[in-house]
């Protein structure tokens, strides 16, 4: 059944401004998340897909491709604690006050929107060889489930989609950032790795 993720959907405020933070993100906006639902941000050089956290273990989202080194980790706190999230990138987030006011919606800009197409492009043609390959294999012996439960993943949820329905694009100071949806995101990620 699915949480309704209240927590992670508001922006607390204070005499109208908002306490965010920008987490750096390459190939696409960086992005920007309410202070308070970190809970740690770590140094880690080694792209992984679940994060040890407090002797929990937690999905991670990737914002660099893959290709790219990271160095830092940021784990977010979930509607519960088995939705929490780790978000894994290169260089440090820092805390920003900002006014409501300030805050404008808007579209991705057409820089991103190219690259993000393409991404998008690239995906549907994994997904087709993948289909053809799975039709091609499909009588084949099934001592592989775990590849293909990753396979699965996969076609399913691609991080490099930075114009799916679980992203907004803001503007603040002529600055473009993106506000995940992490209540979906959490929720692709904990019912693909369950």
């Amino acid at each position: 059944m699915k949480h309704s993720f209240e927590a992670v959907s508001l922006l607390t405020t204070s005499k109208g401004m908002l306490e965010v933070t920008i987490i750096p993100a390459m190939s696409q906006p960086d992005w920007i998340i309410p202070s308070s639902l970190i809970l740690s941000i770590d140094d880690y050089d080694e792209r992984i897909a679940t994060y040890l956290w407090q002797q929990q273990e937690v999905a991670v989202f990737h914002l660099v491709p893959s290709d790219q080194p990271v160095d830092t980790i940021v784990v977010l706190e979930g509607n519960t604690v088995a939705h929490r999230l780790a978000l894994q990138t290169v260089g440090q987030p820092y805390q920003m006050q900002v006014r409501i006011s300030d805050v404008e919606d808007a579209e991705l800009p057409e820089r991103y929107r190219q690259i993000a197409q393409s991404n998008s492009d690239a995906n549907h043609d994994d997904d087709n060889n993948d289909d053809d390959n799975a039709l091609q294999s499909d009588h084949a012996s099934n001592e592989n489930s775990s590849n293909d439960a990753e396979d699965t993943a996969d076609k399913r949820f691609r991080e490099n989609v930075v114009t799916s329905y679980m992203f907004n694009t803001v503007v603040i100071d002529d600055e473009p950032y993106l506000v995940p949806d992490l209540d979906k995101i959490a929720h692709q990620l904990v019912d693909l790795d369950s």
